[in-house]
């Protein structure tokens, strides 16, 4: 997977590419963990996602509670498969989806 970073002032957008698995999850959670200190809003741009799975959502859970009570995290650009997986999980609700 590729993980792309985009930081402007309070606003960081992660762009994803490849697939969110149990192989790729702690590199992304190393990212969020060491990008979120200044940050208010988290974009992750999944347009070239292919798959998200349980450890994906687990790391994008770690960045929604990091950022609890002074941001929020947005999912944009999901593809059927993608949203499919956050809507029969609940993460949905959990999660800003676009």
């Amino acid at each position: 997977m590729t993980i792309t970073k985009n930081l402007n002032g309070d606003q960081l957008e992660i762009v994803l590419e490849g697939r969110l698995d149990t192989m790729t999850a702690p590199d992304l959670e190393q990212v969020i963990r060491e990008s979120l200190d200044n940050v208010r809003n988290l974009t992750v741009d999944m347009k070239n996602l292919e798959y998200v799975s349980s450890a994906g959502l687990r790391t994008l859970l770690i960045a929604k509670k990091q950022l609890h009570n002074k941001g929020n995290v947005k999912i944009v650009n999901a593809n059927d498969i993608v949203k499919e997986v956050f809507e029969v999980t609940g993460f949905d609700e959990l999660l800003d989806v676009e």
